[in-house]
């Protein structure tokens, strides 16, 4: 997992590339929606992809992570269908649903039943570098071949691309430093539940993080977005609570009155909790600071699987599940 994780801005360069060349057939219909499928380590980039686009792309965005397409989908509907593998069970259900609708499909794996569809249908496909034992590893895969879908339909600024470059340089320069501050803050999770908190425009961030804690550290772990958590969860924090960690991912131009929130939030959970620590991003846009967090959260993942020895890789529940689904 070290290994996949120390490739992530390699991967970003080679999914960028593989966007640069993304050419996409012309629809019948003019586009009025966008529908992303894809769970797990697939789905959380269509997330991504939702919030880095939501200043620039002008149709909804909607991502499904289960196994139904939503009766607005129709002809004026692009549907991106996205599954590292190919063959992810939920996805594949959707696809064929999809197929009566008369939505643009596009299909983003490495391969499996899902490319073979999209080929058996004459559909598009953007087909990523296989060979990576675990799909969550590949979320730069997904997200940018995503964003090149949009690219190569006119449906976002040309930019937003460039700016994936900017996130890659930044990487390797703080590459370092980030192992270091996340290998800190993994010492401080040992024993705790982590409990996120960001900004609402920021929450794929804290989704990666969450799942990343689940998967590799083998820990659960919760994450809520402010401002809605002071409408609900705030009231919550009423106990000591001293089993719990709590980490507040923060951005520089975090609307300024979430900003004032996350602040007076911070005071008074650190009432119940003595464990509250703020990770803040690098970067001169939002592309560059999602993906500077999401490394760091990757890492602190990883170090806490290390330091609770546990192997990062290993998801024997999951793989229990889907025999057990197989079954059936």
């Amino acid at each position: 997992m070290d290994k996949m994780i120390a490739r992530f801005s390699t991967q970003l360069e080679e999914a960028l590339g593989i966007a640069e060349k993304t050419t996409i057939k012309k629809h019948t219909s003019p586009y009025r929606s966008i529908f992303i499928s894809g769970l797990g380590g697939s789905g959380i980039g269509g997330n991504f992809v939702q919030e880095l686009t939501r200043e620039h792309c002008k149709l909804p965005i909607v991502v499904s992570k289960g196994y139904q397409a939503p009766a607005w989908v129709n002809k004026h509907t692009l549907a991106i269908c996205s599954s590292y593998s190919g063959n992810t069970e939920e996805t594949l259900s959707t696809f064929h649903q999809l197929l009566g609708t008369g939505a643009h499909i596009v299909c983003v794996s490495s391969g499996g039943k899902l490319i073979e569809l999209a080929k058996q249908h004459n559909l598009d496909y953007v087909q990523l570098p296989g060979g990576w034992s675990s799909p969550r590893a590949c979320l730069g895969y997904s997200v940018v071949a995503q964003l090149g879908v949009l690219r190569a339909l006119r449906l976002i600024p040309g930019k937003l691309l460039s700016q994936i470059k900017g996130a890659q340089k930044l990487i390797v320069k703080e590459e370092a430093d980030l192992k270091k501050k996340a290998l800190k803050i993994a010492q401080f999770l040992v024993e705790k539940t982590p409990v996120l908190y960001t900004a609402d425009h920021n929450e794929a961030v804290a989704i990666r993080w969450r799942q990343q804690i689940n998967e590799n550290a083998k820990m659960l772990c919760w994450h809520h977005v402010v401002p809605e958590m002071n409408h609900n969860e705030l009231v919550g924090w009423r106990n000591n609570r001293p089993e719990i960690a709590v980490i507040w991912l923060r951005n520089k131009d975090d609307y300024e009155r979430t900003s004032i929130r996350m602040n007076i939030n911070k005071e008074i959970v650190e009432h119940f909790t003595s464990t509250s620590i703020e990770v803040w991003s690098k970067g001169k846009n939002q592309i560059e600071r999602a993906f500077y967090l999401v490394h760091f959260g990757d890492w602190v993942s990883y170090f806490l699987a290390d330091v609770r020895n546990v192997d990062s890789i290993e998801i024997k529940v999951i793989e229990y599940l889907k025999g057990e689904l197989a079954k059936v």
